[in-house]
């Protein structure tokens, strides 16, 4: 049967193939066999950045990234770069420039609520920056009031798994069943890194539970436990072409934001190579 595209092949054709080249790494196999999927049309979801990715950074030079990139939509990290506790005119102005800066900033996160009053400050925060989804982690016993917050601002909260060593949501599955039969604005943000150190097939994970996947965050580990870390995506365990398929087959249409947590200090290389790795695996798949 013939086996899946290199990574080189694949970074070639996002124009980044000197990378990889520069780099000294063998071209890594992926586990996927185009013999055995049908091929995918274009994406329905936009791909951007979470600026957790460029905590150490900036936001100017945050937005600067994105745009170099052509990432198309962007989740803040409040606490990096647009701090909660801010006037709320400043919150307004901060958000405006990230919007005159070409990018649709449609989430902030990761947002924590173990109070009611950070619940209802992590609504009023979105209401004022004028975000559409609050990627967040509300503990269990406040579920009822985030779900009324829902209902009460119209507004969409994505639960994210933090992997191995969580205690409210390590997986998106267990999240699921707390979730399933509530308001439809209180879904999942599927965090693939930390899917894939619980030792979860992603591409499962992703099926399991679509009717609730409202966010998602891109990435690569190097471990399938909880020991792994993140490395530019195409040189770890995950399997990007089978995700991709994944999101293709549940009809996924909201947006998709890379997570590029290694490098802190100076994450634009690791970060434009799994961007075009990405890249190279949705025009492979395409055909």
């Amino acid at each position: 049967m013939q086996s899946f595209a290199s990574r080189r092949d694949l970074l070639k054709l996002a124009g980044l193939g000197t990378i990889v080249a520069a780099s000294g790494q063998s071209p890594a196999q992926t586990n996927t066999d185009t013999a055995s999927v049908s091929k995918i049309g274009k994406p329905a979801y936009k791909i951007g950045l979470a600026s957790y990715t460029t905590r150490k950074l900036d936001l100017d030079k945050t937005l600067a990234i994105a745009k170099q990139l052509k990432l198309e939509c962007i989740s803040i990290k409040q606490d990096f770069h647009l701090q909660m506790n801010k006037p709320v005119e400043e919150q307004k102005a901060l958000a405006q420039k990230v919007r005159d800066a070409g990018l649709d900033f449609y989430a902030c996160g990761v947002i924590y609520m173990k109070t009611a009053d950070q619940v209802k400050q992590a609504f009023e925060f979105a209401k004022n920056v004028g975000i559409r989804v609050i990627v967040g982690v509300p503990n269990h016993e406040l579920l009822d009031l985030t779900e009324a917050c829902c209902k009460e601002y119209d507004m969409t909260v994505a639960i994210h798994n933090h992997g191995p060593g969580d205690k409210l949501y390590p997986t998106a599955a267990g999240a699921y069943e707390l979730i399933k039969n509530r308001d439809k604005r209180l879904g999942l943000c599927i965090d693939l890194g930390h899917t894939m150190r619980s030792g979860i097939n992603p591409a499962q994970e992703i099926a399991q539970v679509a009717d609730r996947l409202l966010d998602f965050h891109f990435k690569d580990v190097n471990a399938a436990e909880a020991r792994g870390g993140t490395v530019e995506m195409g040189r770890g365990v995950i399997d990007i072409p089978a995700v991709v398929w994944a999101l293709d087959k549940i009809g996924y249409n909201r947006l998709a934001a890379f997570e590029y947590e290694k490098d802190q200090d100076a994450p634009q290389v690791g970060l434009a190579e799994s961007v075009g790795y990405l890249r190279g695996v949705i025009r492979t798949l395409q055909g």
